[in-house]
């Protein structure tokens, strides 16, 4: 995991914009957006994209056997770069249950107090199925997220420097957390996964809904895009199609590493330097 913290100036009327703190799984976010005021964000968007967006809940499409192994992939996310389809993607049954021990244990792995209980990991994936329902985001795709940010861990930590970033997802400055908490209740998870599937309440709230209707594509580019975005900014790709960051700003391989968890990647090392 990595922590960054870098400082961009954005001209927003009158308003510089300072470039929050990257979190435990490594979120970097622009506090002030281009052309957006300081306003309150809805909190109960939707993928709009009709290509991309989900209307129904299947947990058994996709491939059944996960592939344990990295590739570093480049460039601009699209399938002719050599990223994978969507039809490449593990079905959600296969990836919760190839990464159910990492969801286990990953509090007590990474320090971040008592290991979940049964209850809290059911309630984790149950929250991660309501959810993608509720924004017509692939619940595979969220499912990555949570693990790129917090290994599933309930109690992960918060991380703050210009922006807090609590949760499942370390989203941005959202109000869902159970860090330093002994029980996580159903409610402060689904809260967690809505923080940062949907957004939250502040102008730079982005959460994966928004950010893939962003990501001006309607092909499976649009979720690697989408990734990219939720890491470094929701303008980062404004300049350059290139996924694989060279700022220093942010995680370098976020969407690589997002694009080999949906394929079958736990354990296998990483390729990304």
């Amino acid at each position: 995991m990595r922590f960054t913290q870098f400082i961009n100036t954005l001209a927003v009327g009158s308003l510089a914009g300072l470039v929050a703190a990257a979190p435990l799984g490594t979120r970097t976010l622009e506090v002030t957006e281009r052309g957006e005021s300081l306003a309150s964000r809805s909190t109960s968007a939707v993928v709009t994209v009709s290509a991309l967006a989900v209307s129904t809940i299947n947990n058994s499409q996709g491939q059944s056997t996960a592939k344990n192994s990295y590739t570093l992939y480049t460039g601009d996310g699209s399938v002719s770069a050599g990223w994978p389809a969507k039809s490449d993607w593990l079905s959600f049954d296969e990836m919760w249950k190839a990464n159910e021990d990492i969801i286990n244990e990953s509090c007590e792995n990474n320090g971040w107090g008592e290991n979940n209980s049964a209850a809290e990991t059911a309630n984790l994936k149950a929250a991660i199925q309501s959810v993608a329902k509720e924004s017509k985001v692939d619940h595979r795709f969220i499912l990555a997220i949570v693990l790129q940010e917090s290994k599933g861990c309930v109690r992960v930590k918060t991380t703050a420097n210009a922006v807090s970033n609590p949760g499942l997802m370390q989203s941005y400055e959202g109000t869902g957390s159970c860090y330093e908490k002994a029980t996580c209740s159903d409610a402060e998870i689904v809260q967690m996964i809505r923080d940062g599937s949907i957004g939250t309440a502040y102008a730079d709230g982005y959460g994966l809904a928004q950010l893939i209707n962003m990501a001006d594509r309607t092909t499976v580019a649009g979720f690697y895009r989408a990734a990219r975005l939720y890491n470094s900014g929701a303008y980062s790709l404004e300049s350059t199609d290139n996924l694989v960051s060279t700022s220093g700003a942010a995680t370098s391989c976020y969407a690589s590493d997002v694009a080999n968890r949906l394929t079958g990647w736990t354990t296998a090392t990483t390729k990304c330097t």
